[in-house]
């Protein structure tokens, strides 16, 4: 699928995102139901100031195990902001520990590409308000093989990518880099309105010459956006 080519960030700084996979325990779902939506209420107050860009999805029924994400987004302008996402993260999530438990973690920063013709339309923009009802997102990593081709072969296979990219419009996506600080390379990102669309489009680009330079592209998780404004909707 793509790669760390196919997108570009104009942003004057990098962002941090973090996305965490949550499943709901036993304990949640012994409380009541009136227990169960203040539940929701509170998770939606404490989140909210972890970071700049918060956003809710629900994954239920779509993958085994899962039943939320939560996207946490923040501009990078001082060495020690990271550390003080994961302090805030970490501080919201404790009075949830005992209803909720983090299945799965995927974190990276933007940058700008180094392949030419690459292009910003189309990116995620983790700030605005303008929210596509579906996301995909799944950790990625290239082939030893692919950093040994020399620089002009790389472009030449990214050119077909950028190209079946440009061909599917109303599919946005965000590339995140977190070589060194999770198991994986990056960290991939799309939203769409049509999920068969957007399934036609990972078909084209496993046909592409950079394809067997692909070491990993799983696991995917598909969820639903939640709006806040629905507590009810939030969780399963």
């Amino acid at each position: 699928m793509a790669t760390e080519d196919d997108a570009v960030s104009d942003e004057p700084q990098s962002s941090l995102n973090h996305f965490g996979v949550y499943s709901l325990t036993d304990d949640y779902w012994r409380l009541s139901e009136e227990e169960r939506a203040d539940l929701r209420v509170a998770w939606i107050e404490k989140t909210s100031g972890v970071a700049e860009g918060v956003r809710h999805y629900r994954t239920s029924p779509t993958r085994v195990g899962t039943d939320f994400i939560l996207w946490c987004a923040v501009r990078m302008q001082e060495n020690s902001d990271p550390q003080n996402f994961f302090d805030a993260y970490a501080s919201a999530l404790r009075p949830f520990r005992r209803y909720v438990s983090m299945v799965d973690v995927l974190w990276g920063f933007t940058r700008k590409t180094q392949y030419r013709g690459a292009r910003d339309a189309g990116r995620i923009d983790p700030f605005s308000s303008e929210i596509l009802p579906y996301l995909i997102a799944y950790p990625f990593s290239k082939t030893a093989e692919w950093y040994l081709i020399h620089q002009p072969g790389r472009q030449a296979m990214m050119n077909e990518h950028i190209k079946i990219g440009r061909s599917y419009g109303g599919i946005s996506q965000l590339l995140l880099y977190s070589t060194g600080l999770q198991d994986h390379e990056f960290v991939v990102v799309y939203e769409s309105d049509d999920l068969p669309r957007f399934s036609g489009l990972v078909r084209e680009l496993r046909a592409t010459a950079a394809r067997p330079y692909t070491l990993l592209d799983a696991p995917v998780h598909v969820a639903t956006h939640a709006p806040t404004d629905q507590p009810s909707e939030l969780w399963p």
